[in-house]
């Protein structure tokens, strides 16, 4: 066993300097691109090369140097990832007490402002990525302007001035520069990459970095079509507003990419997003639009530029589309009476997951196109065949599931699909001495799944856990029911006992405590899933890591093959290569139905590879009609401020449990009180409470708080 793990560790290091190496070389390929040295001879050299095959065609260059390198990164973090997966690396760095060496790197060092909270290690690579779009710009500009005389406006046969021509030529790079952001734009909102793990991030925590890109993009392109439309305003070239080119650029297609493009930008900032938010949802399919116009715009040769990006964003959508097709086992329903839910689905053992996973889930009942993403609160490795999400009622979908289940009249089935689970692919609260877990609301729900698998821990691998602090603050106290979520729906308190868990719960708008008795409202819905409901499987089975690297290879692989038969026996003999006798339009259109078509194939293949597994597991459902003994359940007791819970029979549930009316907890005081040479610092919640936590824990006034946000917001 020893020496399998040593081989793998070394296996893994060969791949991460391998796809190192690969990225910095390409980074180097996206710094120079801009420079007349890559231009006038680096290029020109790969295109003698490329360029010249009659399968590949004129785009060979741009294929070799900016979309090769990075499906290439991705398939081999495929690999990657599953040997790490192999390795339980959650566990074993439980044992070795390894230290985040980044820790001081992530660390918030803005707070509040225009970004949200940030770190030094967020923060110095967005310096850097604005570094790149300012050389990039500077350096084309530079290198085009100094070239731009009258006489060479003569010599091209233009009628426009210098003046003209060149604010015309800075709109053009404005243009090319938006297509380096635009490369990056897909990567965070792909919710199944085998990228973003290789750098230590999740696609629920990069959303932000999707925000920034997004209006990165938007600005850019917008500059670059409003000062083009005023150059043809003030150069009386009307026409070119509506012209269509057989070769070369479209400005109807990039017009309609603008608008689409626009039509979705408007609707994202938070003014419109959090008022109408359907509104927000539903506009954001028009980058479906923007995308298709975008690359009928600038042609496919162009487009393999950001290409990679949407092609990695295009395969996970079509598996969250095939996985979206099957209605899931949906249990038992726990009804609080705070307007919470906690839904329980049967599970493929197969499945694992880490804590603070969320899972995408729609309801056709209610909503044939709406997905909203929920925490898990569930632990896979201490409920292997039971996945759980939470759901606090505040929206209007929320509210309306929550009147369904909790009718007196409630249904025996409810349809229900799925998409994930999503988390990250390793944790890391074992390393820290202390954690502490800092929640508002609803915000509780991510911390559940941590202390069950911390549970897990303890108890089936005696292992020794840190000491657990629980810092939850409600406006009412029926919001403390939200606790009786803490262990499974047939777990016993007992099950904590092995647990340093210290829970503080302040309740903020009510000054004493109630004599109402909620846990009278609280009541188990027992549901008759259908026999063709599934449980809640992974897509790609247990090695979906390979699975995933196996479908990119393939489709990319099918891509380049079919491509190469259509150029070579029909777009070659009317072209020849030279870019004149062949329609810019149609190339666009052929290359990327192709790609549609492979990414369809490859991964409808792949998932039906997987199916039979996924049936086997669909037969050891038994016996769901049934209903077991009732779930524990969580009284309230009066008294004084800052008594302790007191609720028969579950009292060691609540062991050491202090409930707080009337007032909010001294964060600062508490944190900086805790011990250890670590202590985690997690926060969910409003986005106030998560500024204070974090500059609380920037401060610098306490060298062992290390800060982590969980949100989907910024």
């Amino acid at each position: 066993m020893e020496s399998t793990i040593a081989s793998t560790k070394i296996v893994r290091g060969a791949i991460w300097v391998l796809l190192m190496l690969v990225a910095m070389g390409t980074l180097m390929m996206w710094i120079m691109m801009p420079t007349n040295t890559y231009r006038n001879h680096w290029l020109l050299s790969i295109r003698k090369k490329a360029n010249n095959s009659t399968y590949i065609g004129t785009q060979g260059a741009k294929l070799l140097i900016y979309t090769f390198p990075v499906l290439f990164i991705a398939t081999l973090s495929s690999v990657y990832l599953h040997l790490g997966k192999k390795l339980n690396d959650f566990q074993k760095m439980g044992s070795d007490g390894k230290k985040d060496m980044l820790a001081r790197w992530k660390q918030p060092v803005l707070v509040k402002g225009p970004l949200g909270i940030v770190s030094l290690f967020e923060l110095s690579f967005f310096v850097m990525f604005i570094a790149l779009l300012v050389w990039s710009f500077s350096t084309y500009l530079h290198n085009s302007l100094s070239t731009i005389t009258a006489a060479s406006i003569a010599e091209n046969g233009l009628k426009i001035k210098v003046w003209e021509y060149k604010l015309e030529t800075a709109g053009f790079w404005l243009g090319i520069v938006g297509n380096i952001a635009l490369a990056f734009l897909f990567f965070p909102v792909t919710r199944g990459s085998s990228v973003l793990p290789l750098f230590g991030l999740t696609s629920e925590a990069s959303i932000k970095y999707h925000i920034w890109l997004g209006h990165i993009v938007m600005t850019l392109f917008t500059a670059h079509g409003v000062i083009f439309i005023i150059v043809w305003i003030i150069t009386h070239q009307f026409s070119e507003m509506i012209q269509w080119d057989f070769t070369g650029v479209s400005n109807v297609a990039g017009e309609l990419s603008l608008l689409a493009g626009l039509g979705l930008w408007l609707t994202t900032f938070p003014a419109v997003r959090r008022k109408m938010f359907e509104v927000f949802f539903y506009t954001h399919y028009l980058y479906l639009l923007f995308m298709f116009f975008f690359i009928l715009h600038v042609g496919i040769s162009y487009s393999f530029i950001m290409l990679p990006g949407f092609f990695l964003f295009l395969i996970d959508r079509y598996l969250r589309f095939l996985q979206s097709r099957h209605r899931v086992c949906l249990l038992s329903a726990r009804v609080l009476p705070c307007d919470t839910l906690e839904l329980n689905f049967s599970k493929s053992p197969g499945l694992k997951y880490n804590p603070t996973s969320i899972m995408f889930m729609n309801v056709p009942s209610i909503s044939k196109l709406q997905w909203h993403p929920f925490t898990i609160s569930s632990n896979s490795n201490l409920e292997p065949d039971r996945l759980s999400v939470i759901i606090k009622s505040e929206g209007s979908w929320t509210q309306k599931l929550y009147q369904i289940l909790s009718s007196p009249s409630s249904v025996d089935r409810l349809e229900v699909s799925v998409e994930g689970p999503y988390g990250p692919v390793s944790s890391h609260f074992l390393r820290h001495d202390t954690l502490v877990m800092v929640s508002g609301g609803s915000g509780i729900t991510p911390f559940f799944s941590i202390i069950r698998e911390f549970i897990y821990l303890s108890t089936k691998l005696k292992s020794k856990t840190p000491q657990l602090i629980l810092i939850c603050a409600f406006k009412r106290s029926s919001e403390l029911t939200m606790l009786n979520l803490l262990l499974p729906i047939a777990g016993t308190p007992s099950d904590l006992s092995n647990l340093r868990l210290q829970i503080e719960a302040y309740v903020t708008r009510e000054k004493t405590p109630t004599t109402e008795d909620y846990s009278k409202h609280h009541k188990t819905v027992w549901l008759k899933p259908s026999p063709t409901d599934a449980p809640v499987s992974a897509i790609l089975g247990p090695n979906s890591w390979l699975w995933l690297g196996a479908v990119i290879a393939s489709s990319f692989v099918m891509f380049l093959i079919l491509m190469g038969i259509i150029t070579r026996y029909y777009i070659y003999p009317i072209d020849r290569n030279t870019n004149k006798n062949f329609s810019t339009s149609t190339k666009a259109v052929l290359h990327f139905l192709v790609m549609c078509i492979c990414i369809a194939a490859a991964g409808s293949l792949a998932v039906l590879s997987n199916k039979s597994r996924n049936a086997r597991d669909a037969k050891q459902i038994q016996n769901l009609s049934s209903t077991p003994a009732g779930s524990p359940s969580l009284g309230l007791d009066g008294g004084a401020a800052g008594m302790e819970l007191e609720s028969l029979p579950h009292q060691s549930l609540v062991q050491g449990t202090n409930v707080h009316f009337g007032e909010r907890p001294d964060l600062k005081k508490m944190l900086f009180d805790c011990k250890g040479s670590s202590v985690g610092v997690l926060v969910c919640g409003p986005k106030r409470l998560r500024h204070d936590v974090a500059a609380i824990c920037s401060s610098g006034l306490a060298d062992n708080l290390h800060f982590e946000s969980i949100s989907f917001s910024w």
